[in-house]
């Protein structure tokens, strides 16, 4: 019989060298996409600081929308994406919201809600469970956006090295390490048992509120013991081979390190290491390498012409390098089974809004809509996470609802 320790919430959180918090948690099943023979890919891009309204959505709708400065560098693409005016999650809190742009919840909100305020990437992860070394593939430039969240509420950060994500996608490590990996994997599990048979004990003595979140504890515990047993599975399972140099530690500009992170996402896909990548631009972004003033400065452009010119060139830039990685894709003929979600949970920045938040999508084999003007009447607005959950039928899920969703959204027959 596993022996069984005092059971507390700090222990939930740190004993097993993962953070729990309380969810409501539902079966997992694999989706019917990953039956085809080619997979489908979900590819989600926020920027904290957002994007200046006049530089990013047209003055009309239609697939033949005059392009802004910021869709300019996408115009080979003109017929592969759709811009959103008009979407938000109604919410409000300035930089606080932004981590609320793949989740329609702030996280201090999130207790209200099933599944807390799980993440567009992590919500479809679910789908892909251990068909492929890693579940999800989370970057960022100097911590990103807190954009991504799971269904227990906990922040997944991203990875901000890049020649730390190469060895995990392509350097297979040595027997010795696979051998202590492993053992750290069973002492975490041993851990988990443990855990169980002490809640399972304290149970019995609770009244029915706090049964309720012993057993919330209990999901948490559960969708470790997933993680830690899809660990176990790839564990000496090959690497594949890189096509590229391995990429080193060492200093980087932020604007060389975005280029680099789109090309190892790009390896991730092709590879099939996995199927739902991330990358975020965070508030630190070095814009003085592009020889312009900081960045969250410029953000708070107060309608100055000059910054708003400065905003222009930065937006230019990530929406080139987005530009570049479609190209890739399509190279690698994965594009049409691969939906990118660009944008963010902030619109303009200098007022702190995050209503009519910039939003774009690409690729997935969809029938695109170029500018696509939504309802701004109150009564009216098609709210966001019904966009995401259309785009969560469309990578395989069969749910009915997502973070705040009144319905789906699905203008490209999404789904």
């Amino acid at each position: 019989m596993n022996k069984t320790i005092p059971l507390s919430r700090r222990r939930f959180l740190q004993g097993t060298g993962f953070a729990l918090t309380l969810p409501a948690f539902e079966s997992l099943t694999v989706g019917a996409a990953f039956a085809e023979k080619t997979p489908r890919r979900l590819v989600c891009v926020g920027n904290h600081l957002g994007f200046y309204p006049g530089n990013f959505f047209p003055q009309n709708a239609g697939k033949d929308y005059v392009a802004t400065s910021t869709l300019k560098p996408l115009e080979a693409h003109r017929n592969d994406l759709t811009v959103f005016s008009n979407l938000d999650h109604e919410l409000n809190g300035g930089h606080a919201a932004v981590q609320g742009f793949l989740t329609s919840i702030k996280k201090e909100e999130s207790s209200g809600f099933p599944e807390k305020n799980m993440s567009l990437d992590q919500a479809a992860a679910e789908q892909v469970g251990s068909a492929t070394r890693f579940p999800t593939i989370n970057t960022g430039i100097v911590n990103g956006t807190d954009m991504c969240w799971t269904r227990a509420g906990v922040h997944v950060p991203p990875v901000s090295n890049p020649a730390k994500l190469f060895r995990a996608l392509f350097v297979n490590s040595p027997q010795e390490a696979r051998t202590v990996e492993r053992a750290r994997l069973q002492h975490r599990g041993s851990v988990l048992d443990a855990l169980r048979d002490s809640a399972s004990a304290l149970n019995r003595t609770l009244n029915a509120d706090d049964r309720s979140k012993l057993d919330q504890y209990l999901i948490s515990v559960r969708d470790v013991e997933r993680r830690l047993q899809m660990s176990k599975e790839w564990l000496d399972r090959p690497k594949p081979k890189s096509p590229i140099a391995e990429v080193q530690d060492e200093e980087r500009q932020h604007v060389d390190e975005v280029a680099l992170f789109y090309d190892l996402m790009a390896l991730a896909l092709q590879t099939d290491s996995t199927r739902i990548a991330t990358l975020e631009t965070g508030m630190g972004f070095r814009t003085s390498e592009l020889d312009l003033d900081g960045y969250h400065g410029i953000s708070h452009h107060g309608k100055a012409p000059g910054r708003i010119d400065q905003l222009r060139i930065i937006e230019s830039f990530l929406s080139t390098k987005l530009s570049n990685f479609i190209a890739r894709l399509k190279e690698a003929q994965i594009f049409d089974k691969t939906l990118i979600v660009f944008g963010s949970g902030m619109s303009d920045a200098s007022s702190h809004s995050n209503r009519n938040l910039p939003v774009l999508l690409a690729g997935g084999g969809l029938e695109h809509r170029g500018h696509l003007v939504c309802p701004s009447d109150q009564d009216q607005r098609v709210p966001l996470a019904n966009l995401w959950l259309s785009v969560l039928q469309w990578f395989g899920s069969e749910a009915s609802r997502f973070g705040r969703s009144t319905g789906t959204f699905s203008p490209m027959k999404i789904g």
